[in-house]
């Protein structure tokens, strides 16, 4: 591209960035401009790879045929196979295309925490394979990768170089005194939050938001961000289309404050969006901020920040709709979460490698229906993780369970319900406004790791197995299995959502009005040509749907896409077993 315009003006706009940034920097010692420079350098080695910027309205970032699995690397294994080969494998014989984004999980050299601990991130862990191997999977699926761009590990170049004293990372790293203005951080875990180390150049105190081989970096220095800049570009080259900004809140730090959503941790994303939108790949920004609803709907900033946000009240509301049968709290999501603008939407989940995050139930779900909720997931095998509140208290962070064990039951214990009530979750997920993303051990009706939990002492472990490849297949290929039922199932509900326009990520969604036990939301597609009302028993007895209930608009003939039963009195009732899930639509279901 030698469009000298756009290169003008992508100069302008990212040196307005850096200067809010960097204020100290606009110099002569320090030239704004240089860095600007500097950074499209790093971005665009070959300027080719830019676009104009009246063509980046064009790009197609998503439809309603966009499935995302998120796994790591490593969780499937095969005897004398690299495991990205055998995730590979997996994906083409079991997948296809019917599932056609990836979500690879840190596949970099690490030290602790299941890869977000980085050491390398410009290699490919060996154990697990090599660029060859992720540039293959890319060629097939879409890709999504890590950026874990807030803490680094302990045992990488970086640091030792931060403990010898040596450049360049004796300066990229946040330290503080133990003595300062520390007590309004805000904290996830419930270690200590600066860890010390002797170095060459005396004791420090580092910053470690998430443990003591984690340890944060100080992008208050732009060499820290150019090296960033030129992490993203690298993975570009590889085939990574999607980065996922790990613990982005925590980005920025500031003595006398939370240190938690601040405005230079927006304005970072912002730059990085102003690089991404200009090249000519299509490129997505996820940001995984695991907080409280309204402070998460800020990652969209004003169309210019993330394209997706997590959905991360889903997952804890789903839960307890489930679990209780009552879908008030879940409803009240709905109707709160504003439609995402053009460029934006949301990615909605139910289980990731993490666990069932808390904090976004916090002045959503009262205190005694949490309560209520984690003691029925502690009575299905569940573990509990905490962190450190005001003033050193400690209350739990999340609720470490496979997803599918956590549908066993009901607040009243256990009963036989427990493939419909997941896959009653799976069908609400699927129908909501925004891009699904399946973590692979629900796919497959993973049980908890108990084993896995006792070898390494964390409790995430729980829903963090490792799949023997023969195994698991033989589990796929039997179909009386509890895997094979799961499998086939969820399967067939994203094939019949890939054909409905009225699933677009961006597509009309309005909370329907439903008697107690029912959750159902109406989707209309962009060109208003269809709609669905996805309608959910949430209980474990029989409901009665009054189709007058939810309008279906006279004169058109309406389907059932899951049952593929017509609707022949659009004033009559249907009958919803134990956790039944409808999409009745107005256009008719394609067959295959």
């Amino acid at each position: 591209m030698n469009d000298r315009a756009t290169l003008d003006h992508l100069h302008s706009r990212l040196s307005a960035q850096l200067s809010i940034l960097y204020p100290d920097h606009d110099s002569p010692d320090h030239d704004i401009d240089a860095l600007a420079d500097r950074i499209i350098d790093l971005f665009w080695p070959d300027r080719d790879q830019m676009i104009k910027r009246e063509h980046i309205a064009d790009k197609h970032l998503w439809d309603e045929s966009d499935i995302a699995l998120i796994t790591y690397g490593g969780t499937i294994r095969s005897d004398g196979e690299k495991p990205l080969h055998s995730l590979h494998r997996f994906l083409r014989t079991h997948i296809g295309q019917t599932i056609g984004m990836v979500h690879i999980l840190p596949f970099f050299p690490y030290s602790s925490d299941d890869g977000f601990a980085v050491i390398d991130y410009l290699q490919v862990d060996e154990a697990l394979g090599d660029w060859s191997d992720i540039e293959t999977i890319a060629g097939d699926y879409r890709l999504m990768a890590d950026l874990v761009i807030n803490h680094g590990s302990s045992k990488s170049t970086w640091f030792q170089q931060f403990l010898s004293d040596q450049a360049p990372g004796k300066d990229y790293y946040y330290t503080a005194d133990p003595a300062a203005d520390l007590g309004q951080v805000v904290r996830p875990r419930s270690h200590p939050l600066l860890t010390p180390f002797r170095t060459a150049a005396g004791d420090r105190n580092v910053w470690s938001t998430f443990s003591a081989d984690q340890l944060d970096f100080d992008f208050t220095n732009p060499d820290l961000l150019c090296e960033f800049v030129k992490i993203i570009a690298d993975y570009i080259a590889h085939g990574v289309r999607i980065f996922r900004l790990d613990a982005i809140a925590f980005l920025w730090k500031k003595i006398g404050t939370p240190s938690i959503n601040l405005d230079e941790t927006h304005e970072v994303i912002r730059l990085l969006r102003t690089l991404m939108d200009h090249h000519a790949e299509t490129l997505i920004i996820i940001t995984e901020t695991n907080i409280p609803n309204h402070e998460n709907l800020t990652y969209f900033g004003n169309q210019n920040e993330a394209h997706v946000i997590y959905n991360f009240s889903l997952p804890p509301l789903l839960v307890h709709a489930l679990l209780t049968g009552d879908a008030l709290y879940l409803k009240r999501l709905t109707r709160s979460n504003p439609p995402a603008l053009t460029g934006c939407t949301y990615l909605n989940f139910t289980a990731s490698h993490d666990g069932i995050g808390l904090r976004p139930t916090e002045g959503v779900l009262p205190q005694g229906e949490v309560d209520q909720m984690l003691t029925a997931i502690q009575g299905f095998g569940g573990r509990l993780s905490m962190r450190r509140g005001p003033g050193g208290t400690e209350k739990p962070y999340e609720m470490n369970i496979s997803y599918f064990e956590a549908m066993q039951g009901t607040l009243d214990g256990p009963d036989d319900h427990q493939i419909d009530r997941f896959m009653a979750a799976m069908a609400i997920m699927l129908s909501l406004e925004g891009i699904p993303a399946i973590y692979i051990h629900s796919l497959l009706a993973t049980p908890n790791g108990y084993e896995e939990v006792n070898l390494t002492g964390q409790n995430r472990s729980i829903n963090r197995r490792r799949l023997d490849y023969d195994d698991i297949s033989d589990k796929l290929d039997n179909p009386g299995t509890v895997e094979a039922t799961v499998f086939n199932r969820f399967l067939g509900l994203i094939e019949i959502r890939k054909k409905q326009s009225a699933f677009h990520p961006n597509a009309v969604q309005f909370t329907l009005a439903l008697p107690e036990g029912l959750f159902g939301i109406w989707r209309q597609s962009q060109d208003r040509k269809q709609s669905i009302f996805a309608v959910t028993n949430v209980t474990n007895g029989e409901k009665i749907l009054a189709l007058a209930d939810i309008n279906l608009i006279a004169g058109d003939v309406w389907w059932d896409l899951i049952s593929g039963q017509a609707v022949a009195d659009i004033e009559g009732d249907f009958s919803l077993s134990p956790y039944q899930s409808v999409w009745i639509t107005n256009v008719k279901p394609q067959l295959d």
